[in-house]
């Protein structure tokens, strides 16, 4: 069974004598190489350049260090002392003698690095593949991206080789990677945490982010890398009251915007549609309310990022190499990246100006509401369509991403549902400057809501505030044929409140059968330890007051009892009694009853 990974499983085994932070190391860099067609990894730390940062672990006491021996990956633009910073460039990189400032302050409390990760080059992309150290493959299927330009970050965490990771957000780097890895993404208030150390893609507009498998471990994570620094022009000491510092459970009602119809924008893909009409469905029942929005003011301020002067910064960023190698430059990069030396100083002053009028217009839109919430990203491509249109797809990954930098906005990315094809999707919370703590605090509200597992190892979250979700409390229930979500009894379930938990798969010793009659068809799952295989399923969350009447209706020779699953967790499902398998049909050869329908 996978190590969990979260901050406080790692304690809790670092203090009971189950692991220590070396043998935690040595297992990483193991299954590291088990992924390493999945382009992590620009640098990975060997034992000998980890050996300092554990051996320093003696002289910290666990009680007084929150990260102690809690490992993290590091976008490789950002300065680790001693380890080479490309920001995947070969030809640029260098070797910094300091680590950045928040490096350096998650490692005095404790943190380890694992290693410096893979990322769009510059900074300049959302999709993870523009790199000459390869494209980064998404967790959950590598035919897929996995969002960037934090490519490495986020994956390394979502395969269980970091607990957290830090990236970088521009213009969506820090969420489109956390929506496509099933992950917490946060892009604090622009200067929150110090960009000292950090190669600049815009400077006046960058973040440092935060991965993490949980709202609770992003928390963490920022209260030990946040701070003033003096070295750093756009630092900003944090403006608000000690109660908007405060995170916790967001409980009492809730207003959320949300965007009307007709401007929200799929791209063509119904998975992801889908599955944003499941979230908002089931934040409804919940009790929040949904109020509706325009997105027009939002939007033209997004476009101002690429279209208008700010490219100029990413110009000055790599200006020296474009003077000296433009053919170091990937061609994707550098055709973006060239016409930022022509802007006249008169259309940034005039890009400024309509800016603060749409920051105007945007705030007034948000009035009276607890956040904005929109879809983290639109689709989800797969990396050959990304390579082929490598600028348009790239530009529809940032519809609801480039405004917020621009309108000093704090985000927080939370995952929320997998679509039918079992590929992660998720939405953004969206605040003015200094409301990180809010927005994480309503993700965990939402979080528990819609409660999933973490990263793509299946780890099952594990809230340390109980939710206040109306007062219910819910059980999980597996299902494996025509409950499944859009077959033709999974509405028994929704009318009762339930969500979508997670896509998974039972251990390899399950039968799985086509019963007589219909319609519907109806599948009986069996438990064989001698010829059985894993069967896709369904979990679902489901009212636990509303469990009664739906095992009522289920009819013989079908019933309830405990399944086990892939990762050895046992939960409540469909199981058939072997007395019904007269005149069944075996299925055998398509790993769930969805594929076995769209034999038929």
């Amino acid at each position: 069974m996978s190590i969990d990974m979260s901050i406080p499983a790692l304690q809790r085994a670092f203090a009971e004598g189950r692991l220590t932070p070396a043998q935690l190391m040595a297992d990483i860099r193991r299954r590291a190489a088990e992924y390493e067609a999945h382009n992590i990894w620009i640098h990975l730390l060997t034992a000998e350049e980890q050996q300092p940062w554990l051996e320093a672990l003696a002289q910290k006491d666990p009680a007084s260090h929150p990260l102690w021996g809690i490992p993290f990956a590091i976008k490789d633009n950002i300065d680790l002392a001693g380890i080479p910073t490309t920001a995947a460039c070969p030809t640029f990189a260098y070797t910094p003698e300091s680590s950045a400032q928040v490096v350096q302050q998650l490692i005095d409390a404790g943190a380890i690095p694992v290693g410096k990760a893979n990322l769009d080059q510059f900074a300049t992309g959302l999709n993870g593949t523009r790199s000459p150290y390869g494209p980064c493959r998404n967790a959950f299927d590598s035919d897929y991206i996995s969002g960037g330009s934090s490519s490495g970050s986020a994956v390394a965490v979502a395969l269980g080789l970091a607990s957290f990771s830090l990236g970088t957000d521009t213009a969506g780097s820090g969420r489109v990677p956390a929506c496509f890895n099933n992950l917490v993404g946060l892009k604090p208030t622009r200067g929150l945490l110090s960009s000292t150390g950090l190669v600049p893609a815009c400077r006046s507009l960058d973040c440092i982010s935060i991965f993490s498998l949980d709202t609770d471990d992003a928390n963490t994570v920022l209260a030990c890398a946040e701070g003033f620094d003096a070295r750093d022009g756009y630092s900003r000491r944090n403006g608000f009251d000690n109660a908007a510092r405060q995170y916790g459970l967001r409980s009492g009602p809730l207003r959320i915007g949300v965007l009307p119809q007709e401007q929200l924008k799929f791209f063509g893909s119904d998975h992801y549609a889908r599955a944003y009409a499941d979230t908002l469905a089931a934040l409804t029942g919940a009790g929040i309310e949904l109020v509706t929005v325009d997105f027009t003011p939002f939007d033209e301020a997004a476009r101002l990022l690429y279209e208008g002067p700010w490219v100029a910064e990413r110009y000055i960023a790599c200006e020296s190499l474009l003077n000296s190698d433009p053919e170091a430059i990937h061609p994707v990069v550098r055709a973006i990246i060239e016409p930022g030396k022509t802007p006249p100083a008169t259309d940034l002053f005039r890009a400024q100006y309509r800016l603060q009028e749409l920051r105007l217009a945007c705030f007034e839109q948000m009035e009276g509401l607890d956040c904005l919430l929109t879809p983290t990203a639109g689709r989800l491509f797969r990396v050959d369509e990304m390579l082929a249109e490598p600028v348009r797809f790239n530009s529809q990954l940032g519809y609801y991403t480039n405004f917020m930098n621009l309108l000093d906005m704090a985000a927080v990315a939370i995952p929320t549902a997998f679509t039918t094809r079992g590929l992660p999707f998720g939405v953004t919370l969206v605040g003015d400057h200094f409301s990180d703590r809010r927005l994480l605090s309503i993700g965990n509200r939402i979080r528990q809501i819609l409660p999933l597992p973490q990263g793509a190892l299946g780890t099952e979250a594990a809230p340390t505030t109980a939710p206040d979700c109306g007062g219910s409390e819910r059980t999980d229930l597996l299902v494996c044929g025509a409950h499944l979500q859009e077959l033709p009894l999974n509405w028994q379930l929704t009318e009762r409140g339930a969500v979508l938990k997670a896509r998974a798969q039972t251990a390899a010793c399950y039968r799985l059968f086509a019963l007589a009659g219909g319609p519907p068809l109806r599948p009986g799952l069996m438990r064989d330890e001698s010829g059985g295989r894993g069967i896709e399923v369904e979990v679902w969350s489901i009212p636990t007051a509303e469990l009664g009447s739906f095992v009522a209706a289920i009819p013989a020779p079908l019933g309830i009892g405990k399944v086990e699953l892939a990762d050895g967790r046992w939960v409540s499902g469909f199981i058939c009694e072997a007395s019904g398998l007269k005149g069944a049909e075996e299925i055998t050869h398509y790993g769930g009853w969805r594929n076995w329908l769209q034999s038929q």
